[in-house]
């Protein structure tokens, strides 16, 4: 990583956008740029659903971009695409990791490619014809069925059966054209985020504790919604193996700078890898700075941490 002097590193924060996850970006842009600035960094805060703001980043001169959009136009690899374009270096992974770790579908191979356990799954694309029963019966009894580039955990449903798979499907066309199909596993919820580029390493682990039946939408952003528990109360054989599956990931993705990667952890202890996030958030309640500061960081630190990792990337 290399070193930052704060006070002349002029940053562009961008937060908001156009997707569904437009609030809990903007959350995580309050919670960054209050870091950013304790860190000693000047902050300006830009929404790229406007115009007038992405023209005032391309007019700006500024130094780096810190990335605090979720969902599809921010994670997704496109706007990663306009701030290359502009040669502005920014937080997290590229276009291409950023556009594949956000296919449920596509970084199901990249997973299986480097032996990381993913659950068994199908996925169907809106407009092709697919079989229910021939679903429910490849995935064995409940089944997950969500969309393949939404994220924060929207639209997920939990079913069984070929008719509640087929409403479920149909459901999830609503948000996004391709639907993934996995097995269910019942286990431990559990996360791991990696920060850095070449020297990649991983944070101590949480288990996370939903509310409700799994780790969904309200249990991620609402108060109360879950518990952290981390460093997650696990031997250390198994952490250590699941800290290198999460840099595993990061890698086999092409991930840099930083990526959070959720599991499911059986009976037997074996760690199900669900997705990889390339731009964690940034809220009170998020799991990345809970991370950190487990590892002994605090967020203005990790802050530091992230605009180095992006500048490093930019050499």
């Amino acid at each position: 990583m290399v070193s930052v002097n704060p006070a002349s590193c002029r940053v562009a924060l961008l937060a908001g956008g156009t997707s569904g996850e437009r609030e809990i970006s903007l959350a995580s842009g309050k919670g960054a740029g209050d870091a950013l600035r304790a860190a000693g960094f000047p902050v300006d805060e830009f929404d790229p659903a406007s115009t007038d703001d992405l023209k005032a980043i391309i007019d700006g001169h500024y130094d780096v971009a810190f990335l605090c959009l979720h969902g599809k136009g921010g994670e997704d690899g496109r706007l990663q695409g306009f701030l290359e374009t502009i040669r502005l270096p920014y937080t997290g992974p590229g276009v291409w990791a950023s556009a594949t770790a956000m296919n449920k579908a596509k970084s199901k191979l990249f997973y299986q490619q480097a032996d990381i356990p993913t659950a068994p799954f199908v996925y169907v694309r809106q407009g092709d014809a697919y079989d229910a029963a021939e679903i429910s019966t490849l995935m064995g009894g409940r089944c997950v069925v969500k969309p393949a580039t939404e994220g924060s955990a929207l639209g997920i449903y939990i079913v069984e059966g070929e008719e509640s798979i087929a409403q479920a499907i149909e459901a999830v066309f609503e948000i996004d054209p391709l639907v993934v199909v996995e097995k269910f596993l019942a286990g431990t919820e559990i996360t791991v985020a990696v920060i850095g580029n070449d020297d990649a390493f991983a944070l101590p682990i949480i288990e996370i504790v939903p509310r409700g039946e799994f780790y969904d939408f309200d249990s991620k952003y609402a108060p109360g919604g879950s518990q952290h528990i981390c460093p997650a109360p696990l031997d250390d054989d198994v952490t250590a193996v699941i800290q290198d599956q999460a840099v595993r990931a990061h890698k086999i993705l092409g991930c840099t700078g930083v990526s959070r990667s959720d599991f499911i952890l059986d009976e037997n202890n074996t760690a199900w890898i669900l997705e990889t996030n390339t731009i964690p958030g940034m809220t009170a309640t998020s799991l990345l700075p809970d991370a950190a500061r487990a590892a002994g960081m605090d967020f203005p630190e990790l802050c530091t941490r992230l605009v180095g990792y992006a500048l490093e990337e930019a050499l």
